[in-house]
């Protein structure tokens, strides 16, 4: 079985997140691509993102994409009581799973700039050729390419960049403004309904 995983906070889960993993089905045709909501990201606010918030996270991911028969959602990384350190999700997901190649795992240049200062980066490249999604509006691949002289392998994809954030969503929602435009429609109605992002 060939995986991708889809790893990140998701908070929420938006139109550019579901656009990116399309677009990797269409161009590699992997058999499964597994959303993996962190429980608690190790590079952000523990306090945002804890407890309450973190089962919004995951239960907006599940309605986001349970259209899609190829996509899952693993919450994997809500089983573990410390940081969603992403070495220790690849090597659980490969005990599980049992993909017949290196995992792949889609991830944006915004995070993968610091990839290096990832929890055992040095092991994780090892296990893992990652998918790469720009997302500046001023992309310059030089220190990308650095990186990929180290061992990080990975591709770059030619999508076009979508410029929505999630705290730009959180922003809308605070404010009242509509976000069925930049996220999913099932994922708006529950955030409606739930009165996520709005205390």
């Amino acid at each position: 079985m060939s995986i991708c995983i889809y790893p990140g906070s998701f908070n929420p889960i938006h139109n550019a997140h579901i656009n990116a993993a399309l677009f990797v089905k269409k161009k590699f045709n992997f058999d499964k691509i597994v959303f993996i909501p962190a429980y608690r990201p190790p590079h952000k606010d523990i306090k945002e993102f804890d407890g309450e918030n973190a089962m919004h996270r995951l239960n907006m991911v599940e309605l986001a994409v349970k259209e899609y028969d190829f996509f899952d959602v693993s919450a994997i990384e809500y089983t573990r009581n410390k940081p969603s350190y992403s070495y220790d999700t690849v090597c659980q997901i490969n005990d599980i799973m049992k993909p017949e190649d290196k995992i792949n795992f889609i991830i944006g240049t915004d995070a993968f700039q610091y990839i290096k200062t990832w929890h055992k980066a040095d092991e994780l490249k090892k296990l893992v050729n990652f998918i790469l999604f720009i997302r500046e509006n001023y992309f310059d691949e030089t220190p990308y390419k650095k990186l990929k002289e180290e061992g990080y392998n990975y591709e770059l994809m030619n999508l076009a960049f979508e410029d929505i954030s999630s705290s730009e969503i959180r922003e809308r929602i605070k404010q009242n403004k509509e976000i069925c435009d930049i996220v999913p429609i099932k994922v708006a109605e529950y955030i409606k309904k739930y009165n996520v992002y709005k205390i």
